[in-house]
C-alpha cells in the first residue's frame, strides 16, 4: 500500500484506526493524539495530518468513556498552541528562503497565506485554525512577517481552544447520536468537505481573476 492509498484509507477508517490505536496503547494515546495535532499545526511540512475530523472522533471516543474528555481536551489543545508558537518562531528564524530553497514547501501555499492576512487581518491566526493548509502556514508567515509575538499569542491562544472546543466537544456531544455513528465515515467526509470550502473558494477566486482583467 502506497502512502497515498494509506492515507485515504486511515482517514475514510478514522474510526477504527483510533479505536485500535486506543485498544493498544492506552494511555499513551494521549501523547501519540498530541504529537499528531502538534505536527499537523507545527510543522510547515506536514499540513496533510487529520486536525478536524481526528479531533471529533476523539471526542467521539471520549463519550464512549475510551478517553477523558477534559484531558483531551486540554492535551490538544496545548498540542495547537505550542505547534502554532514553534510554527511562528521556524517563520522567525529560518524564513521562506531556506525552506523554499529546498523545496520543503510550495511557494503557492505561502502566497495563499498571505492573500488570507491581507483580507483577514491578524484574526487570521484564529480563522485559519477552521481552514486546512492554511492553519499549517498562517502562523509561519506571521513569524516571517512584522506580527509581535504577544499579539500573535494571544490569538494563538484564543484559536487553539476555539478550535478544539468545537470540534472536541461536537464529537462528545454528537458522534454517538444513532443517526451520526451509523454514517461516521459521512461525517467525516463532510467534515473534511466543509473545512475545504473556503481554500477552493480563494483558489477558485484566484482562477478567475486573471480573466477578469
Amino acid at each position: 500500500m502506497n502512502v497515498v492509498s494509506w492515507f485515504v484509507d486511515f482517514i475514510v477508517h478514522l474510526d477504527k484506526h483510533l479505536g485500535a490505536l486506543i485498544a493498544q496503547y492506552g494511555m499513551w494515546t494521549y501523547l501519540i493524539l498530541f504529537l499528531i495535532i502538534f505536527c499537523e499545526t507545527g510543522l510547515v511540512v506536514t499540513p496533510f495530518l487529520p486536525g478536524d475530523s481526528l479531533l471529533f472522533t476523539a471526542g467521539a471516543f471520549a463519550a464512549n468513556g475510551a478517553l477523558d474528555v477534559f484531558w483531551l481536551f486540554f492535551a490538544l489543545s496545548l498540542a495547537s498552541i505550542l505547534g502554532d508558537t514553534v510554527n511562528y518562531w521556524v517563520g522567525k528564524y529560518v524564513g521562506p528562503q531556506i525552506l523554499l530553497k529546498k523545496g520543503l514547501i510550495k511557494k503557492e501555499y505561502l502566497q495563499r497565506t498571505e492573500r488570507f492576512y491581507e483580507k483577514h487581518g491578524g484574526k487570521t491566526i484564529i480563522i485559519a485554525r477552521f481552514v486546512p493548509i492554511i492553519r499549517t502556514f498562517a502562523p509561519f508567515v506571521a513569524g516571517i512577517g512584522t506580527m509581535k509575538y504577544g499579539r500573535f499569542l494571544s490569538y494563538n491562544v484564543v484559536g487553539g481552544i476555539i478550535w478544539n472546543a468545537i470540534f472536541i466537544f461536537g464529537g462528545y456531544y454528537f458522534g454517538n447520536v444513532p443517526a451520526v455513528k451509523e454514517n461516521f465515515t459521512l461525517v467525516i467526509f463532510a467534515i473534511i468537505f466543509v473545512s475545504l470550502i473556503p481554500p477552493a473558494k480563494e483558489f477558485l477566486e484566484h482562477y478567475r481573476s486573471p480573466r477578469r482583467r
